[in-house]
């Protein structure tokens, strides 16, 4: 999912110096682009996977726990999401294979995500819906036991956990590629076609499935995904250099590693305040995500789905990208925290707004703004988060620590979000001879003020960080 840190200080003695065989060089575009190629693969992934497939088979699986069913896989997931990186990022690290250290971790994770990949194709291929009434009410205890209880929600499960794993064992030795191959003076330039191929990908993969294939059979849907991530993929597994490593590293010591993990935030009060100011805007922004496709059916009533979510999430994505572009430049002249307090309150309000939205025009309005804050702040985000570092001599290990602060989230936001759009009730339908199941408004409503609540303290607590401006 998003964004992976490789855990390791990049001056670990236990672990050889290697020299970059781009060292001494100016790297071309197509260099560049050979590099970043699998940030658009991995991206592309999630795009199309998160914000069209996954919901869509939810609601076709179990039309009425439709909301805790994407939770608890998206929950779950993203504990895989927060573990595995911290492991296979130091495995990396440590890797002596002839043909260099990432490439070996990110073959065995590729090829794992098209297996897990094909694993939820064959689940929603042989899918029994899940009964069940608008009129039971159950705990949440029972509606966890009602989906382990079906072969078909157990199989899509494990293999969406296997495409977490894998994506994330490949994302985990891939973030080490720009630290290791590219020059330190050509780093940003790196960096900045990473950000533009994570857009791109992610902004393809939306679009490619919502709206070109939303006709199409599910197999077709989930095989381009398939192919576009291998793909493209392979253009920077074949297409870098690396240098092996020379004598192959000491075994790691995992209690000294996982207690190294440990911040104390009575010493680092400014990283701490960072920390946790950053994950109350990923729980607001992670109780959105997933379940934007129901919005839209639930409250907006649109007719096609799937397309007008791939609209609204474009449309979100572009906004973003715009003033994410922005909002970096204006933090350099009026600081970071200005920028983050403006963004937070943008994007809080236009959460309140999304509930009085009853038509597509408004729904896209409001998610054009709301992409304007969010990537205002996503901007300034890894910015602040390394004015903050504890340690630049321990900069890698830290920002891992940092970036849990993302994906712990998300594994929490979803099901919160489930629970508050069942505190609504539920309304059914007959939609072209199909029983169809809604989520009632004031359950979203609850959603949103939940948001809005999160995105505002979250402004709110960073006046706490003293050493940024």
């Amino acid at each position: 999912m998003p964004e992976i840190i490789d855990p390791i200080q990049e001056d670990d003695l236990s672990i050889p110096a290697v020299k970059s065989p781009y060292e001494g060089t100016i790297l071309s575009v197509g260099q560049h682009l050979k590099i970043s190629a699998y940030w658009f693969a991995t991206n592309f992934l999630w795009g199309a996977l998160l914000a069209i497939m996954l919901p869509a088979e939810i609601k076709r699986l179990a039309p009425y726990y439709k909301a805790p069913a994407l939770s608890m896989l998206t929950g779950l997931s993203a504990i895989v999401a927060l573990v595995v990186p911290l492991v296979a990022g130091a495995l990396s690290d440590r890797c002596a294979s002839p043909i260099g250290r990432r490439r070996p971790y990110m073959i065995f994770g590729v090829i794992l995500n098209v297996i897990g990949l094909l694993g939820m194709a064959i689940a929603i291929h042989v899918a029994h819906p899940i009964a069940g009434s608008i009129h039971e009410k159950k705990s949440g205890l029972e509606v966890i036991g009602i989906l382990c209880s079906n072969p078909s929600f157990l199989l899509l499960l494990a293999a969406f956990m296997i495409v977490q794993f894998g994506n994330n064992v490949a994302s985990a030795a891939y973030s080490g590629i720009i630290p290791d191959l590219v020059p330190s003076d050509q780093r940003g330039r790196a960096s900045g076609y990473m950000a533009m191929l994570s857009q791109v990908g992610t902004l393809l993969g939306v679009l490619g499935v919502a709206m070109a294939l939303h006709d199409q059979p599910e197999t077709l849907k989930y095989a381009l995904v398939a192919i576009v991530l291998a793909a493209v993929a392979l253009i920077t597994i074949l297409g870098i250099k690396e240098t092996p490593l020379a004598v192959k590293p000491p075994k790691i010591e995992w209690s000294h590693y996982i207690q190294s993990l440990w911040i104390d935030p009575r010493q680092y009060p400014d990283f701490a305040w960072v920390w946790i100011t950053r994950a109350l805007v990923m729980i607001g922004f992670y109780a959105i995500q997933p379940f934007v496709n129901y919005y839209l059916d639930d409250v907006v009533h649109v007719k096609d789905v799937e397309a007008n979510a791939g609209k609204l999430i474009g449309l979100l994505l572009l906004a973003s990208s715009f003033s994410g572009l922005a909002g970096g430049y204006i933090s350099d002249r009026i600081g970071r925290k200005k920028v983050v307090y403006i963004a937070n309150v943008l994007i809080a309000i236009t959460s309140l707004g999304f509930i009085w939205c009853r038509n597509l025009e408004q729904a896209l309005i409001a998610g054009f703004i709301f992409g304007l804050g969010f990537g205002a702040y996503v901007s300034v985000d890894w910015a602040l988060g390394t004015d903050v570092l504890p340690s630049k001599k321990d900069a890698a290990k830290e920002m891992a620590v940092w970036h849990i602060s993302m994906t712990l989230p998300q594994s929490l936001a979803a099901p919160l979000a489930a629970m508050l759009l069942g505190m609504g009730g539920m309304t059914e339908e007959v939609r072209n001879g199909d029983l169809v199941t809604h989520y009632g408004i004031q359950g979203y409503t609850y959603v949103f003020i939940m948001c809005a609540f999160c995105f505002g303290l979250g402004a709110f607590l960073l006046k706490n960080v003293r050493s940024v401006k």
